[in-house]
C-alpha cells in the first residue's frame, strides 16, 4: 500500500503522524478541548511539541483531565505537587499561568457565553484556508494571532505570544496549514465547509 502524503514536519515520529493524521487542523469548537489545547501551548513555549505530545496523558492525569474548573481552584499545595511531578514539564511561571489561564478562561465564558465564540470571533467563526506548499513556509505569526495575543494579555492570559497562539490556532483548525500536498488538506477543509 502506498504510504500517506503528509505534512513534512510530522514524518517519522509515530506519535506526531498520529495526532497529525486526526488532531492536527480539525476545527475545535469545545470549549474544554480548546482549554487543553491552551494549556498544551502555554506549555509549549519554547519547547517542541513532540515533547508536549509525548507528556500529553501525563499532563491529563496531573491536571484533571484539563478541568479548568478544578485548576482555577488549585491550592498552594496541588501547585508544589505539581512542580515535584517529573511527568510533566516542571516550569513555576507555567504550572502559575495554568491556574490563572483557568480563571481568565472562565471569565471569557461568562462574558461571551462561551470561549469558542470568543476565540472563533477573531476569524469570522470561519476555518482560514491556507495555501501552504511547504511547513517551513507557514508564518509563525500573524497580524491575526497579534490581535488575539494582545486581547488575551489584556484579559489577564500569560505565556500567550504571537507564536503560542499561531500554533494554538493551527491545533485548533481556526487556520487550515496542512501543506496542499497533503491528504488531510481536503479532508481538514471539509470539516471546516460542514462546521
Amino acid at each position: 500500500m502506498k504510504e500517506k502524503n503528509r505534512c513534512g514536519w510530522c514524518v517519522g515520529d509515530a506519535l506526531y503522524e498520529e495526532y497529525h493524521d486526526t488532531e492536527w487542523g480539525v476545527p475545535v469548537y469545545d470549549d474544554e478541548k480548546l482549554f487543553e489545547f491552551l494549556v498544551l501551548e502555554t506549555f509549549q513555549a519554547g519547547l517542541s511539541w513532540i515533547t508536549i505530545l509525548r507528556k500529553r496523558e501525563n499532563f491529563r492525569r496531573a491536571l484533571d483531565d484539563f478541568n479548568y474548573r478544578k485548576i482555577a481552584e488549585y491550592s498552594e499545595e496541588k501547585l508544589e505537587s505539581l512542580l515535584q511531578d517529573t511527568g510533566i514539564i516542571r516550569n513555576k511561571l507555567k504550572v502559575k499561568a495554568t491556574v490563572s489561564n483557568a480563571r481568565a478562561f472562565m471569565q471569557i465564558q461568562e462574558e461571551f457565553g462561551s470561549f469558542s465564540k470568543y476565540i472563533w470571533g477573531f476569524v469570522d467563526h470561519s476555518p482560514i484556508q491556507n495555501k501552504v506548499e511547504n511547513y517551513k513556509q507557514a508564518p509563525a505569526t500573524t497580524s491575526l494571532s497579534d490581535n488575539l495575543s494582545k486581547d488575551l494579555k489584556k484579559r489577564g492570559f500569560k505565556f500567550v505570544g504571537s507564536t503560542v497562539m499561531y500554533a494554538h490556532m493551527q491545533a485548533t483548525g481556526m487556520v487550515n496549514d496542512h501543506e496542499l500536498s497533503c491528504f488531510r488538506f481536503k479532508e481538514v477543509k471539509k470539516f471546516s465547509e460542514e462546521s
